[in-house]
């Protein structure tokens, strides 16, 4: 009899051990960077989604003053809804690589995409290699967003 508990509280512990294992695994996954994000400068904000077999972000928020016209991007188009980010596929480990346009310009660039242990989206922009670039980094958007693109409120 006392073997038989001896044996129970075993196999206990072990399930025990293979669950907090397993939750440890599965937390101690990269955070994928999709989600809805405030730009470095507060004044834009970002919706990172599945795109296809990739992911891509566009501009679904910009900070401006009520009565300002919609900014434009280098084709004249309007920046509300216009995609920036694309073809962010996993690199490695928790980094996504990919291309960003700077709407005000339309220059290209490759884009390395990782969220950090605070949650942060970094996104670096280069020509080349990574060490030729630069990061951002991007807060998750905890505020409204208005019909016409605007935002109503930001934590910054």
């Amino acid at each position: 009899m006392l073997r038989c508990w001896r044996l129970t509280a075993i196999l206990c512990c072990a399930v025990l051990l293979c669950a907090v294992r397993a939750g440890a695994a599965s937390s101690a996954q990269p955070l994928e960077p999709s989600g809805v994000w405030l730009t470095a400068s507060g004044h834009g904000v970002v919706e990172i989604a599945a795109c296809g077999d990739a992911l891509c972000g566009r501009i679904v928020g910009i900070d401006r003053a009520p009565g300002d016209p919609m900014p434009t991007d280098a084709q004249g188009r309007s920046q509300c809804g216009l995609t920036i980010i694309t073809n962010e596929r996993p690199s490695t480990g928790s980094r996504w690589l990919g291309w960003v346009t700077d709407p005000r310009n339309g220059a290209t660039y490759r884009a390395e995409l990782w969220v950090d242990k605070r949650g942060n989206l970094n996104l670096r922009g280069f020509i080349g290699v990574p060490l030729l670039g630069e990061t951002q980094v991007w807060h998750r958007f905890t505020g409204r967003l208005t019909a016409d693109c605007g935002l109503r409120e930001h934590p910054i």
